[in-house]
């Protein structure tokens, strides 16, 4: 539709595409003291995820966020009560600003949200023994003009990575942890 009314827009897939549902910019996992998996969250990572962009000027935002901006058709989750998502700028999900109107902070979460391991111990404390800054976000896509080719589109959401992976429990007890989901994250070094 926005295409017909000669707005320039193209087709988004972004492979690990974190779920936040509560907003808090990472997507929790918890596992008990003997590494059983616990469903404390509806957080969720998908193996791709898919929106539109589209080029607006933003003179709600200022002409910092001019540009493509991320409308989702298919969201998941309210949004001031409204099943909708976007208009989100590129440029303020890569500079992370976060506390913008248009569910900024949710799509910032889909590319680049920490997932992050917890143990629940059984008086309410919990303790974080896993921190994995890089899964999410892979092979941001969008298709080439006049080519069936793929254009990746990572760097105008997200910078480089270069933070390291820290552990705080041995990784055979965290690999062992894992085992339940049938995937393992991280290699040992």
């Amino acid at each position: 539709v926005l295409r017909s009314l000669g707005i320039p827009t193209r087709v988004i897939t972004n492979f690990n595409s974190a779920h936040d549902s509560n907003i808090n910019l990472s997507i929790d996992k918890y596992i008990d003291t003997s590494g059983k998996i616990l469903h404390l969250t509806e957080d969720s990572v998908w193996n791709f995820h898919v929106w539109n962009e589209s080029w607006f000027i933003r003179r709600d935002l200022g002409t910092f966020y001019d540009g493509w901006q991320v409308l989702d058709a298919t969201p998941q989750e309210r949004s001031k009560g409204i099943y909708w998502c976007g208009p989100a700028s590129t440029r303020a999900i890569k500079e992370g600003d976060v506390n913008l109107d248009y569910d900024s902070s949710f799509v910032f979460a889909a590319v680049n949200a920490d997932c992050v391991t917890w143990i629940h111990y059984s008086n309410k404390r919990k303790k974080r023994i896993y921190s994995d800054t890089r899964k999410i976000g892979k092979f941001i896509s969008t298709k080439a003009v006049g080519t069936n080719s793929r254009v990746d589109v990572t760097a105008n959401y997200k910078y480089p990575e270069v933070k390291e992976i820290s552990f705080k429990i041995p990784y055979s007890q965290y690999k062992n942890s894992l085992m339940d989901d049938r995937k393992i994250l991280v290699t040992a070094m």
